[in-house]
């Protein structure tokens, strides 16, 4: 990406149907301020008059312009305008921006002029954020965050994009890696100057030091809070045929998903539906009925309901009020890989025909709809305890895990190393590979799958 001036539409683009109040256009480079010149006095862009004439209100500082055609002089729209002066801006350039009214014909009247311009170009998706971590105005982390921030579809992701945007990630990475330089310092000590007396106790801070940082890292790695929240916590929805798991997924997604027959073993596959409840966004999984299997299409189903089962978060286990429920509880929990009492559910449904009162479990009525309230409740504290907060912020990303365990392993060979030269080597790598996480280390191809996947405009 070349340092030329910049500009993109930073609001949803205005449709027929939601044309938007306001929009909102930025620019972004050396020769943003003087864009804003020419779009506000068209004359001065055929004079060709500097930037450097006192055309433009104080920085930072709203201001009612009337914005131009530069080719014709045609006004466009009366609106804002704002420029920030570089550093002191988003983006660590100089920065504009037009607030403009929402209609389409003025948006594209609006983007048409800065390109008759000449000198200003249309921004690659994140190429605003990119030049803002180019301009150290944020890391990787922190942009990555941004991203989140806008993709984020419930309350609880959009608390974790804040606090990684906040740069809770960035301190914790950043702090492992200060401690690793230090170490690292210490090991090249002594490979430099081996015939110097080095001050005692050196070895064992080294080694407390590189056994420290694998064993947070190894903690990290293993809590999967942040990736559950990125993607969704699953929930298996499990149990006999007919106790009515088709029903209870239909009434949480509040739309038909799954075919609810009384004929048994309608569900033969999974069937997903995403959602948010109370704030946390979960992947909730109708899946077939538990039993001995007639058929191999059917053998194939509960295969795939126990293995689904065995790789959820939680488990609904939903069972028939009309039936022997509690034997049938005790029986299916012992076959149930990964049931844990403290966060998985077992739900009772058909409690308009047979009443339950029985505080352990949650009673419902997948027809009427009662009993639902306490059963969200439950499923809201399950996540909640599930994902409660930790000393530490939680890993977010796949691209964050696969760096950390190359840091991981190079750790372990340091720690083994029979060589102060080959450890030194293996801790270096270790630190190359945290470095990435941030960027501290540059590799323009990473940076290029990270940025290409933002919105135009941001």
């Amino acid at each position: 990406m070349d340092g030329g001036t910049i500009y993109a539409l930073g609001t949803p683009v205005p449709s027929r149907a939601q044309p938007g109040a306001i929009s909102v256009i930025r620019l972004s480079g050396p020769r943003a301020a003087e864009a804003l010149i020419f779009l506000t006095e068209a004359r001065a862009f055929e004079r060709g008059r500097s930037a450097r004439e006192p055309s433009l209100p104080a920085p930072r500082r709203l201001t009612v312009r009337t914005l131009l055609d530069p080719s014709t002089g045609e006004a466009i729209d009366r609106g804002l305008i704002v420029w920030f002066e570089a550093p002191h801006s988003e983006t660590g350039e100089t920065m504009a921006e037009l607030h403009l009214h929402g209609g389409r014909a003025v948006v594209g009247a609006a983007l048409a002029a800065i390109g008759k311009l000449g000198f200003c170009r249309l921004a690659e998706p994140g190429e605003f954020t990119r030049r803002a971590f180019e301009h150290g105005k944020l890391d990787l982390t922190e942009a990555e965050a941004i991203a989140d921030l806008v993709a984020a579809e419930t309350d609880q992701q959009r608390r974790q994009a804040m606090q990684q945007m906040a740069g809770a990630l960035h301190r914790l990475y950043e702090d492992w890696r200060t401690l690793g330089l230090r170490c690292l310092a210490h090991l090249e000590a002594a490979i430099d100057f081996p015939d110097e007396d080095l001050p005692a106790g050196i070895a064992d801070e080294v080694r407390d030091g590189m056994a420290r940082l694998a064993a947070e890292i190894a903690a990290h790695l293993d809590d999967r809070r942040g990736e559950r929240l990125r993607e969704g916590l699953h929930i298996a929805i499990v149990g006999p045929p007919n106790a009515g798991k088709s029903s209870l997924l239909n009434l949480l997604a509040r739309r038909d998903m799954a075919i609810v027959s009384e004929t048994a073993g309608t569900t033969r596959d999974l069937i997903e539906a995403h959602l948010d409840l109370g704030g946390w966004p979960v992947v909730l999984a109708d899946t077939a009925g538990l039993r001995a299997a007639a058929d191999a299409i059917e053998q194939e189903g509960v295969r795939r309901a126990r293995a689904r089962a065995a790789q959820a978060d939680m488990r609904l286990l939903v069972l028939d009020a009309t039936g022997d429920w509690r034997a049938e509880r005790d029986t299916l929990i012992r076959t149930i890989e990964r049931w844990d009492d403290a966060r998985d559910i077992v739900v009772v449904n058909k409690t308009d025909v047979a009443p339950v009162d029985d505080d352990s479990v949650a009673a419902l009525s997948a027809l009427s709809g009662a009993g639902l309230p306490q059963l969200l409740g439950r499923i809201e504290a399950a996540a909640a305890a599930l994902m409660q907060e930790g000393a530490a912020p939680p890993l977010t990303r796949a691209r964050h895990r696969e760096t950390l365990g190359e840091c991981q392993a190079a750790l372990a060979r340091a720690l083994a190393a029979p060589e102060v030269a080959l450890a030194a080597e293996d801790l270096r790598l270790a630190m190359r590979a945290l470095g990435r996480i941030t960027g501290t280390v540059r590799i323009d191809e990473l940076l290029d799958v990270i940025f290409r996947d933002f919105c135009i405009g941001k």
